[in-house]
């Protein structure tokens, strides 16, 4: 049986999606989409968990349920894929049971551990070795945590019996009945990898808290066999598992951007930009993270990352708080009424604004409104604040990088909607590419298996994979965007 399928992972925040996708002739072509969602908990406010046996029973839903729709029998699957919801911490034994419910990256817990890292003077050396600002957000604190607060755990952490990682280091360990790895790209978000000499850190553990360097997996690169499937039922054995990369890098490497100053942006509830910064990398000076990209036979690849905390949210707030339309898809041909905003501004910081910006203290402003604004003005520009957002993370990578961005490719829901992806173009003056496949976060996955495994001979051979759905080229004149963006950003400055 000719394997030329690869089964790519996507564990994410509420649920689980696997792909099937074939490499041919005709590129990567997604044969088919299994998807298991699973439930959250929220033990106290500002508290998110999720069950680790739950996010496990939902890949074997969502395995088996795509393996039945594309009629791929398991002896067909050349390699498994895996991409993941990064930050999400959880911890297990050496027999594979878990010692508590994993904190999911959302989680506040750790506010104040992170107050006291920050007072201590610690920021600085974190942020040169890790790429990353002192926050809540990040692997390292969630596991001091359950070390102080799980009975037992740090005596049973400090004889080896017990197993930290990230959501991928938890499939890997069930895929293959008991292989402890984790990739260079989610070490790269925990506040203990350095990610320049490419290693735990000793005295960051110790600082953020006493995290004993056994209890952490081995880091290997975001392409190669780390083990192979062992017992699963829903797949054969021995299928390598040869791709991880966390959920934003694997977006990247799917979007083919493996040169410097390629970026991506997805477009989600909230925005992710991404640009790869090549072999070495470089602290921000606007806020921004940096992180590895991917780690490619021991060579480095670096990216600068910032986030956008509303994108598509802002949609679904005109729907359910203004009522403005019944279905966020109308959201387009409601703006499309009026030729422009009218003058209108809309901030969409209704969770405060964050990179560049980081006002966590601003709210959501609508300036500029007349007695001739109508509900089209008002859905234009918040479409329209979407993209300002992404215009403002784009030229601070530009900043940060040191080269220019040459283009940005796009994924994501809000991808679709055509007179945001205009006007995105508009306002950073370069082109919009928008792929075939959307679902470039698990196909990057895929890529990353298939390359491990010889099915691809290199990046270049990945890049002429990658096929063009659409593109945007910009077309208001450069007076018109530096008016738009001089109103932005005294909006910006009253939010």
């Amino acid at each position: 049986m000719e394997k030329n399928r690869v089964l790519a992972i996507d564990q994410g925040t509420t649920g689980t999606t696997c792909l099937v996708v074939e490499f041919g002739v005709n590129g990567a072509v997604v044969l088919g989409k299994g998807y298991a969602e699973f439930p959250q908990h929220f033990p106290r406010p500002g508290w998110v968990e999720h069950d680790l046996t739950e996010i496990w029973d939902s890949t074997l839903d969502a395995v088996g349920a795509v393996l039945v729709s594309t009629n791929t029998p398991g002896e067909a699957i050349a390699a498994v894929g895996i991409t993941n919801q990064r930050e999400t911490t959880g911890v297990w034994d050496t027999k594979g049971r878990p010692l508590h419910n994993a904190i999911v990256w959302q989680d506040r817990r750790t506010a104040d551990l992170c107050a006291e890292l920050t007072a201590a003077g610690h920021a600085e050396m974190i942020r040169s070795r890790t790429g990353l600002v002192i926050d809540p957000y990040f692997t390292g604190t969630k596991i001091a945590w359950l070390l102080d607060n799980v009975p037992m755990l740090r005596q049973r952490a400090s004889k080896g019996d017990v197993r930290f990682g990230t959501i991928d280091t938890w499939l890997v360990w069930k895929l293959t009945g008991g292989v402890y790895v984790t990739d260079a790209t989610n070490a790269s978000r925990t506040l203990l990898f350095d990610i320049r000499r490419n290693a735990w850190d000793d005295e960051l553990c110790g600082i953020v808290g006493q995290v004993p360097r056994q209890a952490l997996p081995e880091v290997a690169g975001s392409s190669e066999v780390y083990g192979k499937t062992k017992g699963m039922g829903v797949l054969p054995d021995g299928i390598p598992i040869a791709g991880i990369a966390g959920d934003q890098q694997a977006a990247l490497f799917g979007q083919a951007c493996f040169e410097p100053g390629m970026a991506k942006c997805t477009y989600g509830t909230g925005a992710f930009a991404l640009v790869n910064i090549g072999g070495k990398p470089r602290v921000s000076e606007s806020g921004l993270l940096t992180t590895i990209a991917w780690r490619i036979n021991g060579i480095n690849t670096y990216a600068i990352e910032g986030s956008a905390f509303i994108a598509g949210a802002v949609v679904q707030w005109l729907r359910d708080g203004l009522e403005l339309f019944a279905e966020s898809g109308e959201v387009e041909a409601l703006a499309a009424q009026v030729p422009d905003s009218g003058g209108v501004t809309f901030v969409p910081a209704l969770t405060g604004l964050g990179a560049p910006h980081w006002r966590p203290d601003a709210r959501g402003i609508i300036c500029g409104l007349t007695r001739g604004t109508k509900r089209a003005h008002i859905a234009r520009a918040a479409l329209e604040g979407i993209a300002f957002q992404i215009s403002d993370l784009l030229e601070a990578m530009r900043r940060d990088s040191g080269s220019a961005i040459s283009q940005l490719r796009v994924d994501g829901g809000a991808c679709a909607n055509e007179m945001l992806m205009q006007f995105q173009a508009d306002l950073l003056g370069i082109e919009i590419h928008r792929p075939r496949v959307l679902e470039t976060t698990a196909l990057g996955a895929a890529y990353l298996a298939a390359l491990a495994i010889g099915m691809f001979a290199d990046l270049q051979d990945i890049a002429s994979a990658w096929n063009l759905e659409k593109s945007y080229a910009p077309t208001m004149t450069q007076e018109a965007v530096t008016a738009k963006l001089a109103e932005w950003h005294q909006a910006v400055a009253k939010a």
